[in-house]
């Protein structure tokens, strides 16, 4: 079963729950030292936890440039697959492309998309035209 990003009639395919997870989890686990969603509770309660509004839309970019900016200072080897389970790793180890040079750009979605390139687009269309921004499985 794969998750989703929907806004209205759209949904962008991101991957698997564990892929999904792994990306907050490595957030959380990096640059959140008080917590999940110590730091950024926009995108890791409100968007973690399904649904994200736009009157909440200009603060969840600004939050997700934050998380860009610091997350392209650490290497590949900091991804936190599961932040319950600390001792899981990605499903292909230290195999990754030689294009994934920090956790910046290390999670591109099963459509070949860079992640988070993806989610400042749906949360830029949140802005515009407003309605709800849902985590959805497909």
């Amino acid at each position: 079963m794969a998750i989703g990003i929907e806004l209205g009639s759209i949904t962008d395919e991101i991957g698997t729950a564990d892929f999904f997870n792994a990306f907050f989890s490595t957030i959380s686990g990096n640059l959140e030292t008080k917590g999940w969603g110590s730091r950024f509770p926009l995108i890791m309660k409100n968007l973690y936890s399904g649904e994200l509004s736009r009157k909440d839309a200009v603060g969840a970019i600004s939050e997700l440039k934050t998380i860009k900016n610091e997350l392209s200072n650490l290497k590949p080897n900091k991804v936190i697959w599961d932040i319950h389970n600390q001792s899981k790793t990605p499903p292909w180890g230290n195999s990754i492309s030689s294009e994934i040079t920090d956790l910046s750009n290390y999670f591109v979605t099963s459509t070949g998309r860079d992640l988070i390139s993806s989610l400042f687009e749906i949360l830029e269309e949140l802005d515009d035209r407003g309605g709800l921004v849902r985590v959805v499985k497909i």
